[in-house]
């Protein structure tokens, strides 16, 4: 393998392009017509535009794609995550074409792909599953009599999906109705396919996944597992090994079933396999990833291992030379995101302006920003990821704390804040975290630094940062002044939302939090509406965000309708 083509972006295509240009390989990057000044453009041997910004034009692009990687002189093609990775179409499209695939067969990826297809899989080899079907759900009737049957809570979840996506939670029978529409509606726009299924919700698990490598001739590793509990909206924010939830004996239990689970589908190259792991310590099979994880870096800071060289070998069809890992030490990984904790980790869209990263001893930092980079509506929301290691659990957490509170960002809020409080947390730091804890436990406290004190409605104001000395002593002191009296480049203040999560004044006027788009609207005008009832659902950057009337009144005006676009303060309606 001599040439590699890139079909990513962002940190993991910065990632991918330092491994191959490390093992000798001519490096092939695509950019979108909003990537063009993007990091992993500058530092890949050369790079091609592939489309426009919307993902569809561009990176989701099989065809410019393809039709690039036949015009460089491509010889193989490395998916990243996300985009294209697990689409079994692209994989066979690649392969027909005479190129590399760097990831598993298309049959893998559409046998794991599938939720219902990979849990007959992994059962017939032995894996224990979470309670639920393994047939689509089609109305909302099934749901409710499968929540009988199970109990309360269910989980309605997409079929060809994951990461949260396409997945509602269902405690009570009126919510069955709202649920089924919102997990189809998100599967369909997410994965391309409205099937769902329905299983048991499992409370307060912890979610333990396992890494694994298959080389082509057979052969296949345990690497060991990742503790991944922390969460909100069903997304990571927060991983780390080895898991302080899981004993030795059960690491092996975890490990055999993760290889019996690859053996399943004739798994190739590298792969995770996510389970839930309940209150009394049993496993239960949840999904395979079939390509890199987002937080695949705490694996490789504690085996030494390269998990990019080792897909890149295992495509060029050599043969695993590794029997067993004996992971040394304790690595955590934080996701950097550009949301505001304070607000409900609302996206946060913009420019960022000004981006030091920390260093030092067991810190490495995967990122694709530096200063006047901007964080677009249109991709993930994912800036860096600022990974520590210790000797230890107790001294990885205190790295990190060293490490993030060295991080500087400014011009877009970040998770930074919910980092911090989460580690300063006595439950996880006596590892008694679950998947729900962090919603339910962990709150924010005073202090909020993207949130400027009261300033009259029509004055904008900007946080700033000044160095005094006072008796010798250096002090930095933060202030917040009007937008007008500070000249040059500033941060703006996010749009805030209310406390129900709308974005409105005493006026009436409802505006957009955030650039996205319109995915629902759930009233009409001339209708009445109560405080905190959903008048729109936006979509931003993967994620979606229900737009709230901020009091009782009726919609004299409705401005939105699904598939629209729109900008941070546009007005959505009015309620009088």
């Amino acid at each position: 393998m001599k040439s590699l083509l890139i079909a990513n972006r962002g940190e993991i295509a910065v990632r991918v392009i330092r491994t191959a240009q490390e093992m000798g390989i001519r490096t092939i990057a695509i950019f979108s017509e909003l990537d063009r000044d993007a990091l992993h453009v500058d530092i890949a041997d050369e790079a091609w535009n592939v489309g426009g910004a919307p993902a569809a034009e561009s990176y989701l692009n099989i065809e410019n794609v393809l039709r690039i990687a036949h015009e460089s002189g491509a010889e193989a093609i490395h998916p990243g995550y996300g985009f294209l990775s697990e689409n079994a179409t692209f994989a066979n499209a690649v392969q027909e074409a005479g190129l590399i695939w760097v990831g598993p067969p298309a049959s893998a990826i559409e046998a794991m792909g599938d939720k219902i297809t990979s849990r007959r899989n992994a059962e017939a080899f032995g894996v224990p599953t979470v309670p639920g079907i393994t047939d689509p759900v089609t109305t909302v009737d099934e749901v409710l009599s499968l929540a009988e049957d199970f109990g309360y809570p269910v989980a309605i979840k997409a079929a060809h999906g994951g990461g949260g996506k396409g997945l509602r939670v269902v405690r009570s029978a009126e919510e069955a109705g709202d649920a089924f529409d919102g997990a189809k509606r998100e599967a369909e726009a997410y994965f391309g396919n409205a099937q769902v299924y329905v299983e048991k919700y499992l409370d307060k698990p912890r979610h333990v996944e396992a890494q694994i490598l298959f080389d082509q001739h057979g052969n296949g590793v345990f690497l060991g597992e990742r503790d991944c509990s922390v969460q909100r909206r069903h997304q990571k924010l927060i991983e780390e090994t080895p898991s302080p939830g899981i004993t030795n004996k059960q690491r092996k239990v975890l490990g055999k079933a993760a290889i019996d689970a690859g053996r399943s589908c004739d798994y190739v190259n590298a792969g995770t396999v996510e389970f839930l792991m309940d209150q009394q310590g049993d496993f239960y099979f949840l999904e395979m990833n079939t390509r890199l994880q987002v937080e695949h870096t705490v694996t490789e800071m504690v085996t030494g291992l390269d998990l990019v060289e080792w897909q890149l070998r295992i495509a060029a069809g050599e043969e695993l030379s590794i029997d067993s890992v004996e992971p040394r030490g304790h690595a955590i990984e934080f996701r950097i995101n550009a949301e505001d904790p304070f607000n409900e980790y609302l996206p946060t869209p913009g420019q960022v302006v000004e981006w030091e990263e920390p260093a030092g001893p067991g810190v490495r930092v995967d990122s694709w920003i530096r200063p006047g980079t901007s964080v677009s509506q249109y991709y993930d929301n994912l800036m860096a990821k600022l990974v520590v290691w210790g000797a230890d659990r107790e001294a990885a957490i205190n790295r990190g704390k060293r490490a993030l509170r060295e991080f500087k960002v400014v011009g877009v809020a970040s998770t930074i804040p919910a980092h911090l409080t989460v580690l300063d947390h006595e439950a996880f730091v006596e590892g008694r975290h679950h998947t729900k804890w962090m919603e339910d436990s962990v709150k924010l406290g005073e202090g909020e630094p993207n949130v400027a004190p009261h300033m009259p409605e029509e004055e904008e104001t900007t946080k700033r940062d000044i160095t005094v000395e006072v008796g010798g002593r250096r002090f930095k002191v933060s202030y917040w002044a009007p937008e007008s009296s500070v000249g040059g480049q500033v941060k703006r203040r996010p749009p805030r939302l209310t406390s129900s999560g709308s974005s409105g004044g005493s006026d009436g006027v409802v505006s957009a939090p955030m650039q996205g788009t319109i995915v629902k609207v759930s009233v009409k005008a001339g209708e009445s509406i109560e405080a905190g009832e959903p008048i729109c659902v936006l979509e931003a950057m993967k994620m979606e965000n229900e737009v709230l009337s901020p009091s009782d009144g009726d919609v004299v005006e409705l401005r939105v309708e699904p598939g629209d676009t729109v900008a941070a303060g546009q007005v959505i309606a009015i309620i009088k």
